[in-house]
């Protein structure tokens, strides 16, 4: 673990502290920027103040916590996300499965558009106002004109 510092790291003082809980904090022997712990049967946390004159400038605090407690965080994790991962898969596959439907039907409607092209056109025209008998006659036959 490292304390908070700038180079040259000499130029402060650290001051690591053990923090129990509802007791007051005790003062570590250790003066340098980084230590090193281990843990194995329960969670400590500690805490590294970098003094500058006196005063302090950083504070940083690390919890360490035992074999075991990591073992049993990790199970929980593992738990909450699969189901996580399993509400995340359903959205996703609602959402393909809605985009697919979607894209079946856009590419249905366009292929009786092309089948169906005489039709189709002769329901714009009517739409749009076009389709007065004031046009001059052609000699195409069309659907529309067909009675």
């Amino acid at each position: 673990m490292s304390c908070i510092y700038i180079p040259p790291e000499n130029r402060f003082k650290y001051v690591w502290k053990i923090l129990i809980p509802n007791k007051t904090a005790h003062i570590l022997p250790n003066d340098s920027a980084i230590m090193e712990v281990c843990r194995d049967t329960h969670s400590v946390t500690f805490q590294c103040e970098t003094q500058e004159n006196g005063n302090i400038i950083a504070s940083v605090k690390y919890t360490v916590y035992a074999t075991t407690e990591m073992k049993a965080k990790k199970s929980r994790t593992t738990e909450t996300g699969h189901s996580r991962r399993a509400t995340t898969d359903a959205i996703l596959v609602f959402c393909l499965v809605t985009g697919i439907i979607v894209t079946v039907g856009v590419i249905f409607a366009m292929i009786f558009m092309i089948l169906h092209w005489a039709v189709v056109k002769c329901i714009w025209k009517s739409k749009s106002g076009q389709d007065n008998q004031d046009k001059k006659p052609s000699n195409t036959r069309s659907l529309c004109n067909m009675e």
